[in-house]
């Protein structure tokens, strides 16, 4: 079964995590609604199975809380891909969400490596600009997203290309992300037989 568990404490978060890359019940509580949303998301469109615990110190923010399940999730997919014989490897979608449409590209290739082309960081927004302009939904940081994305990459050492093509809604955008990137995921992880994907013999 290609599953994992990771038990992950610090002075800042406790998280117990399970994850099961073929399927599954999912249940998330991080003590941040937002995130339970986008993982929920998650969960449901890469079909994973998904259980986790995280009890962070979010009366400072949710700036660890994010980061450290990033890490737990990414640490539990390498773990659960194992020697990544058989998968497609690589994956892309173009998804929309109402007015919003998010390009997400996947190679689970060893290498950590994120390409984050949203503009929810970028100080650079004009009136009439197509980057987003809310810098929190809710009480969320928006610029939360890329440090879990960052996270996520560089435990579970895949190559991670997320562009936003459109979108006015900073809840609909983010959503969009999630999304994609839960279905490119899902798609580079399914197992389509055959040897290791990689003239190298391994990745």
């Amino acid at each position: 079964m290609r599953q994992a568990e990771i038990i992950r404490k610090t002075r800042e978060t406790d998280i117990k995590l399970s994850l099961n890359l073929d399927g599954g019940d999912y249940s998330v509580d991080t003590n941040c609604g937002f995130l339970n949303h986008m993982l929920e998301l998650f969960a449901c469109h890469s079909s994973f199975g998904l259980n986790l615990k995280c009890v962070g110190d979010v009366e400072v923010d949710f700036h660890h809380t994010v980061e450290d399940v990033g890490i737990a999730l990414g640490q539990a997919f390498n773990e659960a891909i194992g020697d990544k014989r058989g998968i497609a490897r690589y994956s892309h979608i173009i998804l929309p969400m109402d007015e919003a449409l998010v390009l997400c590209a996947v190679d689970i290739s060893g290498r950590g490596t994120l390409n984050y082309d949203v503009g929810i960081e970028s100080a650079k927004v004009t009136d009439d600009s197509d980057e987003i302009k809310q810098k929190r939904v809710g009480l969320f940081d928006t610029e939360l997203i890329e440090e879990f994305f960052l996270s996520f990459v560089r435990e579970a050492r895949i190559t991670l290309h997320i562009v936003k093509m459109y979108g006015k809604n900073t809840h609909h955008i983010i959503e969009c992300l999630f999304k994609a990137f839960a279905r490119a995921l899902a798609a580079a992880s399914r197992v389509v037989g055959g040897g290791v994907p990689s003239s190298k013999g391994i990745l």
